[in-house]
């Protein structure tokens, strides 16, 4: 779920439509596009205020597991 500046990388990379005169059906596919790229960023600069992944030292499917797990804690949290 990419922003509007990966207009055409294609594969599993989606991005909205752009343009200014888009029919309502495409300004609700934004709509829902963007709620959940925020998701992605919202915890990706959650990520990077803690520690937690700089001192990690191990394999990178344990960091992956290691950080959604954090994630999931953080957000019962608050």
């Amino acid at each position: 779920w990419a922003d509007k500046a990966y207009q055409g990388a294609g594969g599993p990379v989606r991005v909205p439509f752009r343009g200014s005169r888009l029919k309502r059906w495409k300004r609700r596919h934004n709509t829902t596009h963007a709620k959940i790229h925020c998701l992605g960023e919202r915890a990706i600069a959650t990520l990077k205020g803690w520690r937690l992944p700089r001192k990690l030292r191990c394999s990178t499917n344990r960091i992956t597991n290691v950080a959604k797990a954090a994630l999931v804690l953080h957000h019962a949290s608050v």
